[in-house]
């Protein structure tokens, strides 16, 4: 089956939220990194979700979205909860004691791969010779982004090897959500609410986890924390994740997956604004070749189904 050309009036709708949610995942490495520290990896990110599910519930209100879940949606919510918002976020919160922000954004860029591979054997979508050139152009600039931050990295080998483990562990619980979000299944639930719920039992199970790893609740009432805590929840959790999966509905998983991949690009561009990130020859390299994917790809029309 042959990729059809995708519809011009539907590429704006597809580019603006798309380059939204990257400019503004490209921006919590930062604020994560800052996140780190008095407050224990897994009460942040419990702090974090239950503002979006919060968040969320009340967007859902306004627009009078009810929840409507059956025995089926409740499975679906808490397998995107458990997924998403447990295991991806706890293993980059803890990746990032390990290694450097930077590293940690540019190994989750292969998020690309997981997402095209899943996507193919659970929901069919096929893969163009396009959108395959432009995945190994983008990946080639990933590689070089790699070799980069692994030069830069200041934590030696070791830690460097168990940082990239633990962020693997995290892409492949977060492609395994992403697929969840792109079946038959995650259509028949109204996005907002259902989004909201999962965010919730997200926030329940990792205090159950942060409380039985570290002990009861910590917090740190420094401004940057609590400001970077409605940050990631409400702008980078609530609505970053809404826009995501509804352009991955329409677009497909393998393609929605290249927000990871400009991700750390952007990342690296606000670091050189507000930390004086300096670049060398592989990181500016490997930008261009990770934007030069994102055209190729996002050109090929929509994959069939």
């Amino acid at each position: 089956m042959t990729e059809a050309a995708a519809p011009q009036s539907t590429r704006l709708a597809i580019l603006v939220p798309f380059a939204i949610v990257t400019l503004i995942w490209g921006s919590t490495w930062i604020v994560i990194r800052d996140q780190i520290g008095i407050v224990p990896p897994s009460w942040s990110v419990s702090y974090r979700f239950l503002i979006g599910g919060a968040a969320m519930f009340a967007y859902a209100a306004f627009r009078r979205e009810r929840v409507m879940l059956d025995a089926r949606g409740w499975a679906f919510a808490t397998a995107v909860a458990v997924l998403q918002f447990c295991l991806n976020f706890n293993l980059v919160y803890r990746a990032e004691e390990h290694i450097t922000s930077g590293l940690v954004a540019v190994v989750f860029a292969l998020l690309l791969v997981p997402n095209a591979v899943l996507g193919r054997i659970f929901l069919g979508q096929q893969l163009g010779r396009q959108l395959l050139i432009g995945s190994g152009v983008a990946m080639a600039g990933v590689a070089l982004l790699f070799a980069h931050e692994a030069q830069v990295d200041p934590n030696g080998p070791g830690e460097a090897l168990i940082g990239v483990a633990i962020t693997m562990a995290g892409v492949l619980a977060a492609s395994v959500a992403n697929i969840l979000q792109g079946t038959q299944t995650a259509k028949r639930y109204p996005m907002i609410s259902t989004l909201a719920v999962a965010m919730l039992i997200g926030a329940v199970i990792d205090a159950a986890v942060a409380w039985t790893l570290t002990g009861p609740p910590v917090i740190e009432l420094r401004a940057g924390y609590l400001l970077g805590l409605v940050y990631l929840g409400v702008v980078a959790s609530a609505i970053a994740f809404t826009l995501y999966f509804g352009v991955l509905r329409i677009i497909g998983t393998a393609k929605a997956a290249y927000s990871s991949v400009i991700v750390p690009v952007i990342a690296m561009l606000l670091s050189t604004l507000f930390e004086g990130y300096r670049w060398s020859p592989l990181a500016a390299a490997g930008a261009a070749l990770a934007m030069g994917g994102l055209v190729i790809a996002l050109r090929a029309s929509r994959p069939a189904r």
